[in-house]
């Protein structure tokens, strides 16, 4: 995959965790599973190698939830 490609990737990303993100989203596991599925199809949906997605969405998940715990204060 070019740079090119994966900056499209990460602010597809960005905007998906910042849709499906509400206040305490972490805590909330529907949430994280929405989040989840929906990470989940941007990486299909750029032929992201599905060998590495489940590592992939986990780091995405975990970043998420440590800005989102940053911003909130929690």
């Amino acid at each position: 995959m070019g740079n090119e490609e994966l900056r499209i990737i990460a602010t597809e990303l960005v905007n998906t965790v910042r849709s499906n993100a509400s206040v305490d989203w972490w805590r909330k596991e529907n949430v994280r599973t929405k989040m989840r599925v929906a990470i989940r199809r941007i990486l299909k949906k750029h032929g992201f190698p599905p060998d590495l997605q489940a590592d992939a969405i986990k780091k995405v998940v975990q970043q998420a939830k440590v800005l989102a715990q940053q911003v909130s204060g929690a």
